[in-house]
């Protein structure tokens, strides 16, 4: 449009030179020349004014609406930023302070697990063993995970085949729903580690426990483990850590039959581990997703910076041209100018020799 507005300006003052030319004669010729050069000069002047204000005032604005955006979208990613640094901040030091409590319960349940088998006298049948897993159990879970957190776990779960579990915890994938149910297969046990009876004896007590502990296995995998509802595994959790103990160390074979079960034997000590990695597991994936979204809103702002280059380097090219543009105008003034000039250094001298 410039360029038009520019060869129309031009191609005027050529008509207006040329009917000025026809029309008037030679006595005014010089005066109306100077005239006419000085209006030239002064609308040119005016447009190039004009141009370059108009130019600086779109420049500003556009300038103006950018910055603006700039420090809408810096205060938008500046806000979620400290949102979530403020939460994972919290994060952290909930799960300092739950560390904290598991390291004392973890030495309240050492202490107990000492004594464990010398309780005899109260733990005297099956009834009272399992009230002391399950009493046990659930304060591990509250430990770990809070008083009555129903999203991560829940006490005394019915499942859809009409079994109770003492506990169901619901881990993210691929993890899943995951029943945990208490076992305490003490009397074999302690016949077993009795010193006082025959090897023989203690050979024979031995393949009862287990019978006993394989019978726990086979329940829990038969009871809780449902497909489509809870994950392929269960955890047989014992109160007893010198229980767990002896599995590990001499029973190998009680260990791979759990293992062909998807059955998971823990005890006080490892199922506390177990659940801290499941805890730190969750936290991690309610984090990723304020990182999700923090790196959308740097993405979005990663776009508005290429526009915004794209738009500045188009117009850096509009400004140069204009530039040119100007210059080119300059330069055709002034040539104009000289012409007008030496046509009127001619004229005068004519004047003055005819005079003469």
């Amino acid at each position: 449009m410039n360029y038009i507005i520019i060869g129309l300006l031009v191609v005027n003052l050529i008509l207006i030179v040329i009917s000025l030319f026809k029309n008037i004669n030679e006595s005014n010729i010089t005066e109306r020349l100077g005239k006419l050069e000085l209006e030239i000069v002064k609308e040119l002047s005016n447009f190039k004014s004009d141009l370059t204000r108009n130019m600086n005032t779109d420049f500003n604005k556009l300038n103006e609406q950018v910055e603006k955006r700039l420090m809408i979208i810096n205060e938008k990613v500046n806000e979620r930023l400290d949102e979530n640094f403020e939460k994972t901040n919290k994060t952290f030091t909930s799960v300092i302070e739950r560390l904290s409590k598991i390291d004392e319960a973890q030495k309240k349940i050492e202490t107990l697990s000492t004594d464990i088998v010398s309780l005899q006298s109260i733990l005297t049948d099956k009834k009272s063993r399992g009230i002391y897993g399950e009493v046990n159990l659930k304060h591990i879970l509250v430990s770990v995970f809070g008083e009555k957190n129903d999203k991560v776990y829940k006490l005394q779960y019915t499942m859809s085949n009409k079994y109770i579990a003492d506990s169901v915890l619901f881990a993210p994938e691929p993890l899943g729903t995951i029943a945990i149910d208490s076992k305490f297969p003490l009397e074999h046990y302690q016949q077993m580690v009795d010193k006082g009876i025959s090897k023989l004896e203690r050979e024979k007590y031995e393949k009862l426990f287990k019978v006993d502990v394989k019978k726990h296995i086979d329940a829990i995998s038969e009871k809780y483990i449902i497909p489509n509802e809870t994950s392929n595994q269960a955890i047989m959790f014992l109160p007893a850590e010198a229980i767990f103990a002896e599995i590990n160390a001499y029973h190998s074979d009680i260990i791979e039959y759990a293992y062909k079960k998807r059955v998971w034997i823990t005890s006080p000590t490892t199922l506390i581990s177990t659940l801290t990695v499941i805890q730190m597991i969750i936290k991690n994936i309610e984090r990723d997703k304020y990182t999700k979204v923090i790196h959308e809103e740097l993405n979005k702002l990663g776009i508005e910076f290429s526009r915004y280059k794209e738009r500045w380097d188009k117009l850096s090219r509009s400004i140069e041209a204009v530039n040119k543009d100007v210059e080119n105008v300059s330069i055709t003034t002034e040539k104009i100018t000289k012409k007008f000039a030496s046509i009127n250094k001619v004229e005068i001298d004519k004047l003055i020799d005819h005079k003469e």
